[in-house]
């Protein structure tokens, strides 16, 4: 059983190693995608299953309200977040095309799935991934080392050096922290957000 000091030791060395010059390129490309499409009001759907679901609400909270700038609102919506929808798809149909039936409700050409699944196997996130295929979404996937599947579906693919749950998802944390600074950042310089109401 690893000590305090041993475990942030291995969080640490996690994120060093994910420091590649790959996923740096890989981010950038994601960031343009996200900045395009969000300008020009497009959905940016996000999903995921159990802490990546969380993950998901938390990116949503960030670009819909504020990580740092004050800016517009952004058009980003997380599959998990609406209990009402996700329990009636699941009972009456089944759990494996819950995000799936939300990407064809919600998705639209030129909008993005950022998809997360540490395993890069999650059946409903593989099924959201080919949903937004189909109707012409580019297709994002935040993931583990190797990406599992979700590699063969996704356009652009921000893996961790990671194949383990909890550590994969600490990177995670501070990969969609990166990536909604840099959206803000670049939006918020674009179109400075409202004045109040008098």
């Amino acid at each position: 059983m690893p000590t305090l000091a041993e475990y942030l030791r291995e969080t640490i060395a996690v994120l060093e190693n994910s420091a590649s010059d790959s996923l740096a390129a890989a981010m950038e490309s994601a960031v343009a995608v996200l900045v395009e499409s969000l300008r020009a009001g497009l959905p940016m759907l996000v999903c995921g299953n159990g802490g990546s679901a969380s993950d998901a609400m938390h990116i949503a909270g960030e670009l819909v309200g504020r990580y740092k700038r004050e800016r517009r609102g952004l058009n980003v919506i997380a599959l998990s977040a609406n209990p009402a929808v996700v329990t009636a798809w699941a009972n009456d149909y089944d759990y494996d095309s819950v995000f799936a039936r939300q990407v064809e409700a919600h998705g639209v050409a030129g909008g993005v799935l950022l998809a997360i699944s540490t395993s890069g196997n999650s059946k409903n996130v593989l099924a959201a991934l080919e949903a937004a295929g189909a109707l012409g979404m580019v297709t994002i996937g935040m993931t583990g080392e190797g990406g599992g599947r979700m590699a063969e579906l996704c356009e652009i693919l921000l893996p961790t050096a990671s194949r383990d749950t909890p550590h994969i998802q600490e990177a995670h944390i501070c990969l969609y922290h990166f990536l909604c600074d840099q959206v803000e950042e670049r939006l918020a310089a674009e179109a400075p957000a409202p004045a109040p109401a008098a």
